[in-house]
């Protein structure tokens, strides 16, 4: 987040550093904004109708994103970004942490009305269980490999149990 400024990004865009503030308040919201189109795809969420196949997945998809791309680096930089810049901090909830959780909530829904998951459940701290671990070893435990078999195991853990 450093190298980026508004007026590299208006020169590199042939736009005036009016036009670039017209559509994005901070250049935080302007990366976050990058940011997501870049990976939107990567973690499309799909629905099979095996929800444990679909969490694994979604979580191995979001493994390599931000193991084997410099999007882990990114999305590191704009959260921190984000602690001191309100208007980025509101982008990043309305338009991509929200959103995505959404969509894993609706998911797990789904699962829930087909019988896969008990209806009791509260599935935001689910949600919170699944994909916080890969924030928090990306933001303080960098040395922590998150890989397939992290996103694995956290699915196997949360939808088995782990008492014996």
């Amino acid at each position: 987040m450093g190298g980026v400024t508004i007026e590299r990004v208006a020169e590199l865009a042939g736009a005036s550093k009016t036009t670039i503030y017209k559509w994005w308040p901070s250049k935080g919201a302007l990366a976050l904004d990058g940011y997501f189109h870049a990976v939107e795809s990567a973690l499309a969420f799909e629905d099979t109708g095996d929800i444990e196949a679909d969490l694994t997945a979604q979580l191995r998809a979001l493994a390599r994103l931000l193991s084997d791309t410099p999007a882990g680096r990114v999305i590191a930089g704009i959260i921190g970004q984000a602690q001191t810049d309100p208007d980025l901090a509101d982008e990043l909830l309305r338009h991509y942490s929200r959103p995505r959780r959404d969509l894993a909530v609706e998911a797990m829904r789904r699962a829930q009305a087909r019988g896969q998951l008990r209806t009791d459940i509260d599935l935001d701290t689910v949600a919170d269980q699944l994909w916080g671990p890969f924030y928090h070893r990306l933001l303080l435990f960098p040395d922590l490999p998150i890989t397939d078999e992290f996103a694995t195991t956290l699915t196997r853990n949360l939808l088995t149990g782990i008492r014996p």
